[in-house]
């Protein structure tokens, strides 16, 4: 993923773009993984009609990625800690400087 976001692979892109920047991987290795990576959603597939190769480009930027699973891990935490999860969390934005619960206002915001 860090080639596509930080845009070295042009989107969108098809899997020999991708093994242009990865010639030690087989071409089906970078397939599977470019499909596992559809799989999980950090990626969009877009298969062209009378076309064989399907194209390829990223469902979000890294910052809705580390959004996303950043909010799943929370989710995880508290499902399997419940209130506990909860109290740390909450402890520890007590001990936060104002500069970082400023950022942390802001990315609330941009929600």
């Amino acid at each position: 993923m860090d080639l596509i976001w930080s845009g070295t692979v042009k989107q969108p892109f098809v899997v020999r773009e991708v093994l242009a920047h990865t010639p030690k991987l087989a071409y089906t290795t970078v397939m599977t993984t470019l499909n596992r990576l559809v799989d999980k959603n950090l990626l969009r597939l877009d298969k062209r009609a009378g076309s064989r190769a399907h194209r390829y480009r990223a469902a979000g930027d890294i910052a809705d990625f580390l959004a996303s699973a950043g909010g799943a891990e929370v989710d995880r935490l508290i499902k399997q800690y419940g209130d506990v999860a909860l109290a740390a969390f909450a402890d520890r934005l007590d001990s936060l400087t104002p500069a970082t619960s400023e950022a942390l206002r802001k990315l609330r915001q941009q929600k």
